[in-house]
């Protein structure tokens, strides 16, 4: 009972530890004259995408790589087709040309080479497939070329430094809350993962299940809290940066970590999730053409949530 308690107690600690250390973070940034934009696209990004790494990083050490692997596919189909299609159903979501163009095209890359790194035994006929060191490597690396981008195009986009609220506190303050968001997000992530293990034991259910279901809605609150507000606040670029820039930030430098932490061995029933995600992205990019330019209509949202209740019906009818 202790552990099922926990494993709930966990997300409000997880991401009330994420929101401390971006709160800390972006104090201390502030003070030091660093961009808005900067903070949004590096800490902010970080933030939202700290509790997916945490539990990542302790599974890949517990050797649960069905929750690891499970938690980011799920989290990007989360972001997209259930995020953004209630953020799109409160308030229109109308895009910038970059994202249209070169950020969603970018999530896409990163589900199309997950795909293919981790299918060793489809392409190469070896007998085992898994996420090696290497791959980790090779996913970082498009992370850097990502940040690179971000902050390219930071120095073209300062007029939009009122995305991210100022936070006015002193550095012990600021130290303070990036150190206990920090004790948050360790605390939250290991009671989650411990708790994801024996839900799923207890109830017979793969951890595949657990990790594409539970564990990937709960992590992927703090993107879910911030586009909502976001696109109630008519910051509809904001709402789709964010999930878009979380998508990236999960594949490239969550898995890539993960990876280089410990090999994570793949599980080929994974592939119809991979195929999911790359589908969700698609038809998020088609959506930009579709209709109004450019924009996820209320329409749209609700036709995106309700793929997205498809899919997790799907997915516990075929346990």
């Amino acid at each position: 009972m202790l552990t099922y308690i926990l494993f709930i107690l966990g997300f409000y600690v997880l991401i009330k530890g994420a929101d401390l250390l971006v709160d800390g973070a972006v104090a201390i940034a502030q003070k030091m004259k660093i961009s808005s934009i900067v903070i949004g696209l590096t800490i902010v990004a970080f933030g939202t995408s700290a509790p997916e790494l945490v539990v990542n990083i302790l599974s890949s050490i517990k050797g649960t790589s069905e929750i690891a692997i499970g938690n980011i596919l799920g989290s990007n189909i989360v972001n997209i087709l259930l995020i953004l299609g209630v953020s799109a159903m409160f308030y229109p979501l109308t895009t910038k040309k970059n994202t249209v163009w070169k950020e969603i095209p970018f999530s896409l890359l990163a589900a199309v080479l997950l795909g293919v790194l981790v299918n060793d035994r489809l392409i190469d006929g070896y007998n085992l497939s898994e996420l090696s060191r290497t791959d980790g490597i090779i996913f970082l690396s498009f992370f850097i070329i990502f940040i690179y981008y971000t902050f390219g195009i930071a120095k073209i986009r300062e007029k939009m430094d009122d995305e991210v609220e100022a936070v006015n506190m002193s550095y012990l303050k600021s130290a303070i809350f990036i150190f206990l968001g920090i004790i948050g997000l360790v605390l939250g992530g290991k009671w989650i993962v411990e708790g994801a293990v024996e839900i799923a034991e207890y109830f017979h259910v793969s951890q595949s299940l657990i990790g594409l279901t539970i564990v990937a809605i709960g992590t992927s609150l703090p993107e879910l809290a911030t586009s909502i507000v976001a696109a109630y606040k008519k910051h509809a670029d904001i709402a789709v940066g964010n999930v878009v820039g979380s998508n990236i930030f999960n594949i490239f430098f969550v898995l890539g970590i993960s990876a280089i932490i410990k090999p994570l061995p793949f599980n080929a029933v994974f592939d119809f999730d991979i195929m999911i995600t790359i589908l969700a992205s698609l038809i998020l990019f088609f959506i930009m053409f579709v209709g109004k330019k450019h924009t996820i209509t209320k329409n749209e949202g609700f036709i995106m949530v309700s793929l997205y209740i498809f899919y997790i019906a799907f997915l516990v009818g075929k346990q």
